[in-house]
């Protein structure tokens, strides 16, 4: 797939004012985030369920916080995201029967090649988010309530950083456009190691902290709850729910690369 620059061509009202489908066709609309989306994966996993099963998989690619809230109004048949810790709680508040593991890659911390923080030289990632912090260099939020936002959010409290300074820039967009808007004024940002790789507008931009640990980015599938949303498509929802960790959807997960990286790696249980 040609690296392009990252726009969400499955935006929510585009997705909300698309044609009535016909009674014959077969398909789920997915809340799910624009890393999946923006990083080419869906583009190449779906036609492989469509053709296994005859069902389609229309996507609305949004953060984590939003996928949550429509999910959790019955606006979305499926759930794929990247927040264990609200995967579980959305579990617990009923409003999903069953997570699974799906697949996992990682975060890492982007910024100017000169490295004005020096976060290249940095123990771990909290002592990286330090060191942004203190040198007062320009850093591009999310500022989404995304799955990425949510754990940056983390980082930053770990750490200890008041985020109010003029150097932090909340944006309110996606994982491309902020890593367009990063680009621009060569500042730090967090980001999933797949888009990145999917991501053409690199200018001065380059990985400079990555490996710890703590920046493991795992994505599960949530079956949401029949009682709670009897209307939903639950059956052909579960088809692509088992789909995912089946041989097939693990094999599919672990076959899409960019330039010969792979950008999800499978783990399913």
């Amino acid at each position: 797939m040609p690296r392009r620059h990252l726009l969400s061509t499955f935006a929510l009202g585009i997705a909300l004012s698309a044609p009535l489908a016909t009674a014959e066709e077969r398909f789920i609309t997915l809340a799910s985030t624009t890393s999946t989306e923006q990083s080419g994966l869906f583009a190449d996993i779906v036609p492989q369920f469509r053709k296994a099963s005859g069902i389609d998989v229309r996507v609305v690619a949004v953060g984590t916080g939003q996928a949550f809230e429509i999910a959790r109004r019955g606006d979305a048949d499926s759930l794929l995201v990247h927040d264990t810790q609200g995967e579980e709680q959305f579990v617990a508040d009923g409003y999903a029967s069953e997570r699974l593991d799906v697949m996992y890659n990682d975060f890492v911390l982007i910024g100017p090649r000169d490295d004005p923080a020096g976060i290249a030289d940095a123990d771990s990632a909290l002592d990286a988010f330090s060191r942004i912090a203190e040198s007062g260099t320009p850093f591009a939020s999310r500022g989404d309530d995304s799955g990425t936002h949510r754990a940056e959010q983390r980082f930053w409290q770990d750490a200890g950083v008041d985020t109010a300074g003029g150097w932090y820039r909340e944006l309110g967009s996606g994982m491309g456009p902020t890593l367009n808007t990063a680009a621009g004024m060569d500042a730090y940002v967090f980001a999933d190691r797949a888009t990145w790789l999917a991501f053409d507008n690199r200018q001065d931009l380059a990985i400079l902290f990555e490996g710890d640990e703590a920046l493991f980015n795992q994505y599960g599938s949530l079956l949401l709850d029949r009682e709670r949303h009897p209307h939903l498509k639950h059956d052909l929802a579960a088809q692509w729910h088992q789909w995912l960790v089946s041989d097939q959807g693990q094999e599919a997960i672990a076959g899409y690369a960019i330039d010969g990286e792979q950008l999800f790696f499978p783990n399913a249980e």
